[in-house]
C-alpha cells in the first residue's frame, strides 16, 4: 500500500519547459509546490562540462538524455489492421529524461504559430468553403486566439533571451524579419545570430527569386543576456554539438538554464527526481484530482495529495497518464467518440540535399541547432491552396546543426555504403555539401490516435502507449509540392547535383525526423471534441491542468516549443488570476 505524504497546494508532473515555468509561477504566488521528474537531476557545470559534452557516441548514438526504452517505450503501427510493436531504440522522435526534459536537448528554434493557426478550421472554411475540407482531416480551432496568446509568447521569448528579428510589430511589416508572423508587441530580446555561408547563400538566392528571407528565431543566444529571473546566459560559440546534447556554454536556453536556478532558491518548492508518476488520483466520483501516485528510485510507492495537479510531461506521457488515470473517455476511431487520445499529429520532414564542387566550402562543423535563414512563403496558408488538393505547408530553411564526425557523412545516393569508394566520397563531399529542409505541417486525421497497448507493459505492469499513425494523402501531396519549391531554390544556388527527399509512402518510426509529436489531449471550446479548455484545464476535473504539445489540435509547419512555453504561461496565469480566487471550472 502506498505511503501517504503531507498534502501540498500543487504538484507538477514533469520539469521540462512547461512544468518548470508553471512551478515557478505558482511558487511566486506563495503556493507549496512539489515537482516530479522521472529522470535524474542534472547540472550544467557537472553534467555538460566543456571537456565531456561534445561526445557524439554518448549523446547522439547512445541517447543518454532520452528516456531509456526499457524504462518506458511506446508501440507503433500505421493503422488499426496492424499489430503494434515496441520501439526498442528511439528513432523518429526523442523523448527527454531528467530535469529539463526534451527541452534540454532541443535545437533551440523558437517560432510563434501564426494567428490563423489558432482558428484553423474556421479560417479554411471561410477562405475555401466547408466542402473543401475532406472527411479524413479532423481539423479544429484551438478555443483561443492570437490576441490571447501573444503576451505569453512575448514572456517566453524574454525568458529565453530569444535571438531574432521581428517582421511585424503592431501590424507594421518589417523587411528582413518574418513578415508572415502575427503582430508582435515587441522585438526579440536579442539580435539575430551571425550566419554561416550556407544559410547566407540560401537567403540571398531566395530574395533574388522574390521570397522573403529572415533569420530563424533562435534560443541559442547571439549575445550575453540576463532574464527576468536574474539568470544569465552566454552567446553561442557554434560548437556543432547542440541537437541531442546539453550545452556546456550556458548558451542554449532550457528550463535547466533559464528557470531551475531561480526555482530551486524558493523555499516553498521541492523537486523530486528519479520518481515516476504512476497515475493521477481521483476522488470517488472522478470529478476532482486528489493528488498523484508515484514510485521512487528505491521502488517505494507514495501518494502525494494536492489541491491542484498539473501534468506537464512530454506529449506521449501526458496522454498515457490520462488514459491510465481514467481521465476523460478514450478515443474510438470507429465512431470518433471520446477525446483522450484524439487528434494525434506529427510533422512531415522534407529536404533537398545540394552537392557542390570542392571549391565551394561550407565548413559544416561550424554549426548550432537554431542558426539559419528561412522563408515562410510556402508555409501553412501563406499561399493559395485552391485546386492543389491539399492544405498546409512548411517552414523552408537552412539550419546547419554541425557536421559531427560519426553521423554527418553526406554522399550522393549512388555511392556504395562502405569501402574505399565510400571513404573517398566522404572526403570529397564533407565540406561542400549542404541541405535545405522543409519542416512541414501535419493536419490531424480521425485514423491517427493514441491508446493503451493491449499486449506490452512497462516494468511497473502498466500498458505502454500505442501510437496509430500514418501520413494521409494531404501530407503526401503537400510534401511533394513543397519539396519541388525547395528544389527550385536549390537549383538556383548552382550546385552540381541535388537530391530531393520528400516525405512519401508510409510513416516509418526508425529514422529520426523530429520530436514534434503533438495532440492526444487537445484544447478547444467544446468538451465533445476536446479534453482541456483554453486555460489547459480539464473539462471534467477542474483542478487538473494538462499542459504541453498534447494540447495542439493539429501541427502547423513550425517547431512547437515556443507555443508550449506560451501555453505554460497561459495556464499559470489562469491559475493565479482566476482559479485560486474561486476554484471551479473556468469555462
Amino acid at each position: 500500500m502506498a505511503q501517504k505524504l503531507p498534502e501540498v497546494d500543487a504538484v507538477i508532473v514533469g520539469l521540462g519547459w512547461a512544468g518548470a515555468i508553471i512551478a515557478n509561477e505558482l511558487a511566486d504566488e506563495g503556493l507549496s509546490v512539489v515537482g516530479f521528474e522521472r529522470g535524474p537531476w542534472r547540472e550544467t557545470a557537472r553534467d555538460f562540462n566543456i571537456t565531456t559534452v561534445p561526445d557524439e557516441l554518448r549523446y547522439n548514438d547512445r541517447q543518454e538524455l532520452m528516456v531509456e526504452p526499457r524504462q518506458n517505450a511506446v508501440t507503433v503501427r500505421n493503422n488499426v489492421s496492424e499489430t503494434a510493436l515496441p520501439m526498442r531504440h528511439w528513432g523518429s522522435f526523442h523523448p527527454g529524461n531528467g530535469i529539463g526534459g526534451a527541452g534540454l536537448h532541443w535545437a533551440g528554434i523558437t517560432f510563434r504559430f501564426q494567428p490563423e493557426e489558432f482558428r484553423l478550421r474556421s479560417h479554411l472554411e471561410e477562405r475555401y468553403g466547408k466542402e473543401a475540407i475532406p472527411d479524413f482531416l479532423s481539423l479544429q480551432d484551438w478555443g483561443t486566439d492570437w490576441q490571447e496568446m501573444e503576451p505569453f509568447y512575448d514572456r517566453f521569448e524574454k525568458l529565453c533571451g530569444t535571438s531574432g528579428k521581428a517582421g511585424n510589430i503592431g501590424g507594421k511589416k518589417i523587411r528582413g524579419g518574418n513578415m508572415f508572423e502575427g503582430p508582435r508587441s515587441s522585438d526579440y530580446p536579442t539580435p539575430p545570430m551571425d550566419q554561416p555561408y550556407g544559410p547566407a547563400l540560401f537567403a540571398k538566392t531566395a530574395e533574388k527569386m522574390g521570397y522573403n528571407s529572415f533569420p530563424v528565431p533562435s534560443s541559442l543566444l547571439s549575445q550575453a543576456y540576463t532574464n527576468e529571473l536574474g539568470v544569465s546566459l552566454a552567446p553561442c560559440t557554434f560548437c556543432g554539438f547542440c541537437t541531442n546534447y546539453g550545452c556546456a556554454n550556458y548558451s542554449k536556453a532550457s528550463a535547466l538554464t533559464c528557470v531551475i536556478p531561480a526555482l530551486m532558491l524558493k523555499k516553498n518548492f521541492t523537486a523530486r527526481v528519479n520518481s515516476e508518476v504512476l497515475q493521477v488520483m481521483l476522488d470517488s466520483d472522478g470529478k476532482r484530482a486528489t493528488g498523484i501516485l508515484f514510485i521512487d528510485e528505491e521502488g517505494i510507492e507514495y501518494e502525494q495529495p494536492a489541491d491542484i495537479v498539473v501534468v506537464s510531461a512530454f506529449t506521449l506521457e501526458n496522454v498515457r497518464l490520462m488514459l491510465l488515470s481514467g481521465v476523460g473517455k478514450a478515443y474510438n476511431p470507429i465512431d470518433r467518440s471520446g477525446t483522450t487520445g484524439r487528434n494525434y499529429a506529427y510533422q512531415t520532414a522534407n529536404n533537398v540535399q545540394l552537392f557542390f564542387n570542392d571549391k565551394t566550402i561550407f565548413n559544416p562543423f561550424i554549426g548550432a541547432g537554431a542558426v539559419g535563414m528561412g522563408i515562410d512563403d510556402f508555409n501553412n496558408d501563406n499561399f493559395d491552396h485552391s485546386g492543389l488538393g491539399f492544405f498546409g505547408g512548411g517552414s523552408i530553411r537552412v539550419t546547419p546543426i554541425g557536421g559531427a564526425p560519426i553521423a554527418f557523412r553526406p554522399v550522393p545516393p549512388d555511392t556504395p555504403r562502405w569501402g574505399k569508394t565510400w571513404k573517398a566520397a566522404t572526403v570529397k563531399h564533407y565540406l561542400s555539401t549542404m541541405s535545405i529542409g522543409c519542416e512541414a505541417s501535419n493536419y490531424s486525421s480521425p485514423a491517427n490516435y493514441l491508446s493503451l497497448d493491449p499486449t506490452y507493459r512497462d516494468p511497473h505492469g502498466r500498458p505502454l502507449l500505442r501510437i496509430t499513425y500514418d501520413y494521409t494523402d494531404n501530407e503526401r501531396k503537400m510534401a511533394l509540392y513543397c519539396t519541388e519549391k525547395v528544389a527550385e531554390i536549390a537549383k538556383a544556388m548552382g550546385p552540381d547535383q541535388i537530391v530531393q527527399q520528400p516525405s512519401k509512402g508510409h510513416w516509418n518510426s526508425v529514422p529520426y525526423q523530429s520530436s514534434h509529436v503533438v495532440g492526444g489531449f487537445i484544447m478547444g471550446a467544446d468538451p465533445e471534441n476536446s479534453s482541456v479548455n483554453k486555460y489547459l484545464q480539464n473539462w471534467d476535473v477542474h483542478n487538473l491542468f494538462v499542459v504541453g504539445a498534447s494540447a495542439f489540435p493539429q501541427n502547423p509547419g513550425y517547431n512547437p516549443t515556443g507555443t508550449v512555453g506560451a501555453l505554460a504561461y497561459k495556464a499559470a496565469d489562469a491559475i493565479r488570476r482566476l482559479y485560486l480566487k474561486n476554484p471551479r471550472p473556468l469555462i
